[in-house]
């Protein structure tokens, strides 16, 4: 069996450098898209995104690719690949459980399950697309990724500066500046906290509510 193909370090700086150009930054997002469809995780491409275009930008770029990635990946589940999606899903109790519960609430639901970390992004799409939520709804739901987005992109961004820890030291970037990426980042993580936290609670009271309770009558 052959080996995979590994990058030396000159190899992976070239990639990094046309990565970082305006066109390496057009090509991420299909790039990121891409890596969404086939179930990958996102984080470390948020971060590598954060990294090579900042915060603000990187996120921008990341949200464009997840949101495509997302659509590709819910019109799979709901067309093409329904039953493979089944099966992939059948381990998953609590997306399974998410499914029904998307199918009867729509876009409230949806933006819950967005908002909060404790379910895949990757596999949630999948569920959604089994689900019998309108691609609307399921559309409209996206701007709940928007925080993790921002989050995992600053992360990305401070890693990078890290990573070329000599320019802070040569005085490229002063303690302020420094002082007020941190302060970003921790700002960010708070509000991801809090409202992972709100829709962790909401989720919990709807999956306790009485089905009558749930359905109005």
């Amino acid at each position: 069996m052959a080996a995979l193909p590994v990058l030396d370090g000159a190899s992976l700086e070239a990639l990094l450098a046309a990565l970082a150009s305006p066109l390496g930054a057009v090509a991420f997002v299909p790039l990121y898209a891409l890596w969404v469809t086939l179930l990958l995780p996102g984080v470390w491409a948020s971060m590598l995104a954060g990294a090579l275009y900042g915060t603000l930008w990187g996120s921008v770029i990341v949200f464009v690719g997840a949101c495509l990635g997302a659509e590709a990946a819910f019109l799979l589940g709901r067309h093409w690949l329904r039953d493979w999606a089944r099966r992939r899903l059948a381990a998953a109790p609590k997306l399974q459980a998410i499914e029904r519960a998307v199918s009867r609430e729509g876009l409230r639901l949806v933006l819950l399950t967005r908002l909060s970390p404790a379910f895949p992004f990757s596999l949630l799409n999948l569920a959604y697309g089994l689900s019998e939520v309108s691609l609307r709804d399921y559309t409209l739901g996206l701007i709940g990724i928007l925080p993790g987005t921002i989050l995992f992109c600053g992360l990305g961004a401070l890693a990078g500066d890290v990573a070329r820890f000599g320019s802070v030291l040569s005085g490229q970037a002063d303690a302020g500046t420094w002082a007020l990426r941190l302060v970003g980042l921790a700002a960010t993580l708070a509000v991801v906290w809090i409202v992972g936290r709100a829709a962790q609670r909401a989720l919990a009271a709807e999956a306790e509510a009485p089905s009558s309770e749930r359905s109005g009558v």
